[in-house]
């Protein structure tokens, strides 16, 4: 069975998502879907249409959260040795072309956000850390062209 890593946090994230989808998004949608048949013909009803697709997408995005959870390998960031970056660790890069000295944290693709400096694990820069020490150089294909990232320090 395929284990999928995932931050504490991004656990608590995902369950308290899973608990409103059931217990929020899953009712309202059953009761918009009572308001359109209340419509009439609902061969041209979009009301109606759109509902059932909003409980399609509900139902989905449970029974995939329900898959993530069931097969999650939580993994606690202050416990991730620093000797070499891998999942859940913190790293200190540099851009050898702008020579910008940027934090990351090494996340699952749930909890990916460059905004927080939470990077997935299996996105180019991801994938391009792991493994590597203080040090090393990261070197990635991007759309824009070859990009060199430096190792300073896990953090």
């Amino acid at each position: 069975m395929e284990q999928i890593p995932i931050t504490k946090q991004g656990f608590t994230a995902l369950k308290k998502e899973l608990e409103k989808l059931k217990t929020i998004d899953r009712p309202e949608t059953i009761k918009a879907i009572e308001t359109a048949r209340a419509h009439g013909d609902l061969s041209e009803n979009a009301e109606y249409h759109a509902a059932k697709e909003r409980q399609s997408f509900i139902e989905g995005r449970i029974g995939e959260i329900g898959y993530k959870l069931g097969n999650a390998k939580v993994i606690d960031p202050e416990t991730v040795s620093k000797d070499v970056v891998r999942f859940a660790s913190k790293v200190l890069v540099e851009n050898l072309d702008s020579e910008q000295e940027v934090e990351y944290m090494i996340v699952g693709a749930d909890e990916a956000d460059i905004n927080q400096g939470k990077i997935s694990v299996s996105s180019p820069l991801g994938r391009a850390l792991i493994g590597k020490q203080p040090g090393d150089e990261a070197v990635l294909q991007a759309p824009g062209g070859k990009r060199v990232y430096e190792i300073i320090d896990i953090l």
